[in-house]
């Protein structure tokens, strides 16, 4: 009689709780109707710094886009502001195509101009991925809900109004976010189960940085206060504040459309609407009048010549431009 042979128990196949998270959110997002029209082109790229948010996404997109015959290629850019910059770019474009991207491009940016080094970085990599990615290839980026929580704050605190603590758009093409409703906790923990390390940019930990500060200090004490989930309270926040600004700027383009007369505005059909949509047909008319850095104060003071007139001189607004009232129209004069 043959002698019973000990089986072998089969290796335990790790536990992928967080993977699967990250990749229904790309999958319901990618299934939206608002994004059907920018994948006919059967490209998607994505914006991969090497971080835990950026990793996780390449990923999840990787696994999505091949049930979807998309081909998925990570954009990854190199800042060049600190040493070894190239070769951080360099693995992440590499641990890209680990995790099922088809193609991996490095680009390198010079970081400079006005606003501070944060800024000027954004610019610069915002630049060049619209530049790369083309005009119909969405791009999507790593921003979490914790990322949205910090721009509410960061909003709030310069008195930005309702458009900026609307928060970032989910879709704004070509820039797409899937991860908005998705905590950083998940895609650190997403990235843990792949066996992946992965980079932390040193600026993340910089107190130099408002946002760094707002992470680590302001949200970590507003939750100790209030008992926890403010970032996904706000996150809500700003998805609330999103829709009302979307059917206020719909309003507000019909009053625009009735008040134009050539170039200049009637101040008959403005006077009629309420200042709220007032000012956001005033602020799309004096950016296409060629006004830069538009302020709260600016919006105002040029309502103020319908809203509450009484024969005051023109608006010096920047970029050289003066709104007056004449002819009851409200007309730009450059100076």
């Amino acid at each position: 009689m043959a002698a019973a042979r000990a089986l072998t128990p089969p290796t335990p196949r790790p536990r992928l709780d967080a993977v699967l998270v990250v990749r229904r959110a790309v999958r319901n997002f990618l299934a939206e109707p608002a994004c059907a029209a920018h994948l006919e082109s059967g490209e998607l790229a994505v914006a991969v710094s090497g971080g835990a948010d950026s990793l996780a996404l390449v990923e999840a997109a990787a696994y999505v886009g091949e049930r979807r015959g998309l081909r998925v290629c990570a954009l990854v850019v190199d800042h060049r502001l600190q040493e070894g910059s190239a070769d951080v770019a360099e693995k992440a474009a590499q641990e890209s195509l680990r995790l099922g991207a088809h193609a991996a491009k490095v680009l390198p940016v010079t970081v400079s101009g006005p606003g501070g080094p944060e800024a000027a970085a954004r610019r610069a990599r915002y630049a060049v991925l619209r530049e790369h990615a083309g005009e119909r290839t969405l791009v999507l980026l790593g921003h979490t809900l914790d990322d949205q929580a910090e721009t509410v704050l960061l909003g709030l605190g310069r008195g930005s109004g309702p458009r900026s603590l609307a928060g970032m758009r989910p879709l704004d093409p070509p820039w797409a976010r899937p991860l908005l409703g998705t905590p950083r906790d998940v895609t650190r923990a997403a990235c843990a189960e792949l066996g992946l390390s992965p980079w932390e940019d040193p600026h993340n930990a910089d107190p130099r940085f408002r946002r760094v500060r707002v992470r680590r200090e302001v949200l970590p004490l507003l939750d100790d206060v209030l008992a926890g989930g403010v970032a996904g309270a706000l996150a809500r926040t700003a998805r609330q504040l999103r829709e009302d600004c979307e059917a206020l700027d719909a309003v507000a383009d019909d009053l625009h459309r009735r008040a134009r007369e050539g170039a200049a505005l009637r101040v008959d059909v403005l006077a009629q609407a309420p200042s709220a949509v007032r000012r956001r047909v005033l602020r799309t008319w004096l950016l296409s009048g060629g006004v830069p850095e538009l302020t709260d104060a600016h919006l105002r003071s040029v309502d103020d010549l319908v809203g509450r007139w009484r024969g005051q001189g023109g608006v010096f607004l920047p970029g050289g431009v003066e709104a007056t009232r004449a002819h009851e129209k409200l007309v730009l004069n450059t100076f």
